[in-house]
This record gives structure tokens, C-alpha cells and sequence, in this order.
């Protein structure tokens, strides 16, 4: 929490009856409106990094050193040199400058920088009062509105916060019956009490968030006062025994919607119905919210990235399955757990890193990923025994060493810390489909999908566990249509390619099996029977000799 510039109040006075808009170059600061504009379009940019433009260019005339505008922007508050730096490249970024050129801002070696480009102030604003006026010098609009005093004390603003944040605002009954805004507000609660489960997220309190109940809200505005990036907002209407809820999932900070969805369905449990939508805004909102930060993140300069942003750095290679992308996430999040050790997130998904190099990475023996997985996930658990991916690691690594018992445990210890956890799912189904309880695999995915259809993890996943399953339920078409279609998005993918030439020798379609088991050693020259024995996942011997058989009829020797 923090006013204006973090100055004292009568140094705030000072600064607040300067001039409230600049414009320089193409660009123009409306400190009034806290609008960045370049002609008549707004310039998305966060209200931190807003600040800390302001405070340069109201102090151009001289270097602003560090400490200045750690005490004015972060209100003293200790942040690393990375955090400013980043801060200050995002300055530059979202004016035209970078830090080769540095014709707007400049950096003094060890002294601090100063805002160089040549300004024409616009306007003269009003006279601010003595208390200390916020940065919301945008309520003085607000006052107008409300008809306020200008002269009131504005409210602080707060930071956003490191991780991803959001408000979930009350959903709007839109069915025309007071007596049906129970089930709008319900609704509301379900979601915020959901979100807040999930460790990645910060998000606003019930009671924050119900103060802008039936107001006509700028979403942007929200954001603003309540220190979030992300506002999800949403409607029910009931009628004639059916109820229509849409919800939309919007970054405030750069004003676009990232989701939408709308959902019918019948009144015949109200509240069965309740949990599921709740269930899949949850999910939805979740790997939206996921995804979108990891791109965020990925344009920064990696010299400017926290442990946070470097795992949310690894999210997007994470899902994409080759030996490249996977050790390109490995290093970020090497470099994450070499800032913070007891980072347990950063931990399992390593661990998830390595589960996902069994089946791509040929040069060293597929049972050492187990391995190296189980360890990462081991270390998960001990630094935070509540995180759901730390479990969901070691149970896939036990699954992968026919272990089904403790790799059930795990899995199903992962659903109970997070119900919603789509992949959980997936994952429970793998360790069926490898512990001989294929029918409950296919029952898992089923949850899965229903719960995040698409969950970028799911889609990696899901077919995986689904080909082993059909392999062990001795529907070999089914098998060789989902391994071929898999095979086709990721072609290096040994394990597809494996599972497809058992199953096609199994059908005795040799030619196309042999085929299948060309392309199996051209990703893993080292295939044999034994090697089957040793490391195949199948726990139940008859799936296992099955397996063999198919692999032999195609052509794989001893």
C-alpha cells in the first residue's frame, strides 16, 4: 500500500500541483486518468511501471538515484537490483527506448537514471489538498462522478502482486427476481474460495471483491484498486427451469478479454450444478491465467527474471515434447530452484520435466527419468507436502517403476489437495492403465476432460495414458488410431510409436508393424526384448507379455 510517488506528504503537495499530463515524442502521460496514449490510442501498461515513468519525468531536470525511486515507487520496500532493472527496461519498452539506444531514459553507471527526451507539459491540473493525495489522481474524475469533495483524501493504491492476481467480481442476476440473487452470489463465492486453492494465484478476498456489488464497474478502474491484473466477471439468468451463466476472464492491465464461455444447463440439482460450473470456470480460468502469464513473462530479458518468473518462463516448453524444449525448461528451472532452493513448485515441475523426457531423450536409459523424477518429487514434497504437483510427480515416477500402489496413493493424495487438478486426473488414469485397472483409467480421463478441455498439460497427457489403457483392454485399433494420431503431432515421442507396433503386431498387420518398429529404433536404437522386460511400464505380467509379443511379431529381436 503506498501513496503517489511514495513521498511524504509535503513533498507529495510539491510534485501533485506540477503539471498532471506531459507529452513527449509520440507519447502523452495523463497523470489525472493514469493513462499512457500515443495519439488516440491507450497504452497498455502496469500501474507500477506507470509510476515509475511519471516520477522520472516529473524530475528530469536531474539523475534520480536507486534508492529514490525504491523509497518513491515501492515505498521503501526492499526489492532486488533485478526487480528494478526489470522495472526500468519496462519503462523503456513501452515508450520506444531500450537500454542500447537509451534516448528517453538514461542510465548513469552507479549513480541512477534520468528521464532525457525532451517534454512540453500539456496542462495544469487543480490544486491537490495537503494529505497525501495517492496515485489516484484519477478519482479526482471519480469525484466528479460521485459528487465528491476534491479535496477528500484519496484511498492508497496497492502493488500487484508478484504472481498472478485476480478479482472475482459478484456475478450479476440478470433474472429479473430478487429472490434468485442466492444462487449469482453463490456462485461468486464458490469460485473465489476455489481459486484461492490453487497456490499460483493470489486473489482478493469475498468481502473486496462483493464492495462493487451492483455497480456498473470500469474493470480497469477495479484492477487498479484493488492491486490485481486479472478481473473475472459473469452473469446468471434463470428461467423456466433452465439457467444460462456466462463468465469472461479479462486482463485489466492491457484491457483485453483473455476467456469467455457460457454454460446451459437444466435445473434438476441446483446445487450438483453449482459445483460443476464452479468446477469449470475453476479449471478454465486457471490454465487460462497460466498460459497468459507465461507468455507475459517469456518477453522479459532473462537477466531481469525472479525464480516466479523464471518457472512461469518454463510453462511453455514445458508442453512442448522435444529434447530441445524440455531442457530449455529444465535450465529456467534450474535457475529458479538456484535462487530460491526451497522453491517446491519449481522442484516438481522439474521433476514433471524428466517424466516427460522418458519417452523423447534416447541417449541414456529411459528408467533413469524415473529416477532423477522421483527425486525432484521427493524433494517437492519434503520443502511443501500440500503441493499438488509434487505428488502428481512421484505418483507418475512410481507408475513408471510398477509401483502401483504407492503410485495410486500419490495420485489420488494430489486430487484430494486439488480436486479441480485436471492433469491429476490424467495422471491417476496413467497409473491405472499401467497397474492393470485399465476401465478406471478411461473413467479418470473422462473427469479430466470434462474438467479442462483445453488444459495444454492435458493435451499432452491424456492420449498417453488412454493409448496404454486401449493397449491393456486388448482394443488394438483403438490402440493404434489414438498412438497414430499422437505419433503425428509428436513425431519423436518414442512411447507412442512403441505402444503402436505391439498393438500392430498384435493385429497381425505385419508390414505396417515393422514399419512402426523402423521408426521405433530410429528414435531409440537400443530396443530389444530385454530391454522391454526391464523398463516396460506395464506392472501386470499379462499386459507385459502381450506387449512383447506384438513387438517380436513385428520384428524386434532378443
Amino acid at each position: 500500500m503506498r501513496y503517489f510517488g511514495g513521498l511524504e506528504s509535503g513533498e507529495a503537495v510539491s510534485q501533485a500541483r506540477g503539471t498532471s499530463a506531459f507529452r513527449f515524442a509520440d507519447l502523452e502521460i495523463d497523470v489525472a486518468r493514469q493513462e499512457l496514449r500515443r495519439g488516440s490510442d491507450l497504452v497498455p501498461v502496469e500501474p507500477q511501471v506507470f509510476d515509475l515513468l511519471v516520477y522520472l519525468v516529473r524530475n528530469r531536470n536531474r539523475i534520480v538515484s536507486r534508492e529514490e525511486l525504491i523509497d518513491a515507487v515501492w515505498n521503501g520496500r526492499a526489492i532486488s537490483e533485478a526487480t528494478l532493472s526489470s522495472r526500468v527496461s519496462a519503462v523503456r519498452r513501452v515508450i520506444g527506448d531500450n537500454g542500447n539506444d537509451q534516448l528517453l531514459v538514461r542510465t548513469h553507471h552507479k549513480r541512477g537514471f534520468r528521464f532525457v527526451g525532451r517534454v512540453d507539459d500539456a496542462y495544469q491540473p487543480y490544486e491537490m489538498p495537503a494529505a497525501p493525495p495517492g496515485r489516484q489522481q484519477a478519482a479526482a474524475e471519480d469525484s466528479e462522478n460521485r459528487g465528491q469533495d476534491a479535496a477528500a483524501v484519496l484511498r492508497p493504491v496497492l502493488d500487484v502482486p508478484d504472481k498472478p492476481s485476480i478479482a472475482v467480481l459478484p456475478f450479476q442476476n440478470r433474472s429479473g427476481d430478487p429472490v434468485q440473487e442466492y444462487f449469482a452470489d453463490g456462485l461468486t463465492e464458490d469460485i473465489i474460495t476455489g481459486l484461492s486453492r490453487q497456490r499460483w494465484f493470489f486473489v482478493i478476498a469475498r468481502n473486496s471483491s462483493f464492495a462493487f456489488k451492483g455497480d456498473a464497474v470500469d474493470v480497469r478502474k477495479v484492477a487498479s484498486e484493488l492491486g490485481v491484473r486479472y478481473v473475472l466477471e459473469g452473469s446468471v439468468r434463470k428461467a423456466s427451469g433452465q439457467v444460462r451463466v456466462t463468465a469472461q476472464l479479462i486482463d485489466a492491465c492491457k484491457g483485453v478479454n483473455l476467456w469467455a464461455e457460457r454454460y446451459d444447463r437444466d435445473l434438476a440439482n441446483i446445487f450438483e450444478l453449482q459445483d460443476e460450473i464452479t468446477n469449470r470456470v475453476i479449471d478454465s480460468v486457471g490454465s487460462q491465467i497460466i498460459v497468459a502469464e507465461a507468455a507475459r513473462v517469456q518477453r522479459k530479458p532473462p537477466q531481469n527474471i525472479e525464480a516466479w518468473d523464471l518457472v512461469m518462463q518454463a510453462l511453455p516448453h514445458m508442453w512442448r515434447m522435444t529434447v530441445e524444449e524440455q531442457r530449455l525448461a529444465q535450465e529456467l528451472l534450474q535457475q529458479a530452484i538456484t535462487l530460491d532452493a526451497d522453491y517446491a513448485q519449481a522442484h516438481a515441475l522439474l521433476g514433471w520435466t524428466h517424466l516427460c523426457m522418458f519417452n523423447l531423450d534416447t541417449r541414456m536409459p529411459i528408467g533413469e527419468f524415473s529416477d532423477k523424477a522421483l527425486d525432484a518429487g521427493r524433494r517437492a514434497v519434503a520443502l511443501d507436502e500440500q503441493d499438488h504437483w509434487a505428488h502428481l510427480v512421484m505418483g507418475l515416477g512410481h507408475a513408471r517403476r510398477r509401483r502401483p500402489e504407492p503410485a495410486v496413493m500419490h495420485l489420488s493424495q494430489s486430487l484430494e489437495l486439488n480436486p479441480n487438478f485436471a492433469l491429476g486426473h490424467a495422471g491417476l488414469g496413467y497409473a491405472f492403465a499401467c497397474g492393470g485397472q485399465p476401465e478406471r483409467c478411461l473413467v479418470s480421463l473422462e473427469q479430466a476432460q470434462r474438467l479442462s478441455p483445453c488444459d495444454p498439460f492435458l493435451a499432452i497427457y491424456a492420449p498417453v495414458a488412454r493409448y496404454m489403457a486401449l493397449f491393456a483392454l486388448e482394443k488394438y485399433e483403438e490402440t493404434v488410431a489414438v498412438c497414430r494420431a499422437y505419433a503425428g503431432l509428436h513425431p519423436h515421442h518414442a512411447g507412442a510409436w512403441r505402444v503402436m507396433t505391439g498393438a500392430l503386431g498384435l493385429l497381425g498387420k505385419i508390414d505396417e508393424a515393422r514399419e512402426a518398429l523402423s521408426s521405433t529404433l530410429a528414435l531409440q536404437p537400443d530396443f530389444s526384448s530385454a530391454h522391454v522386460a526391464e523398463n516396460t511400464v506395464f506392472a501386470n505380467s499379462d499386459d507385459r507379455a502381450r506387449f512383447l509379443l506384438g513387438l517380436r511379431r513385428a520384428g524386434l529381436k532378443d
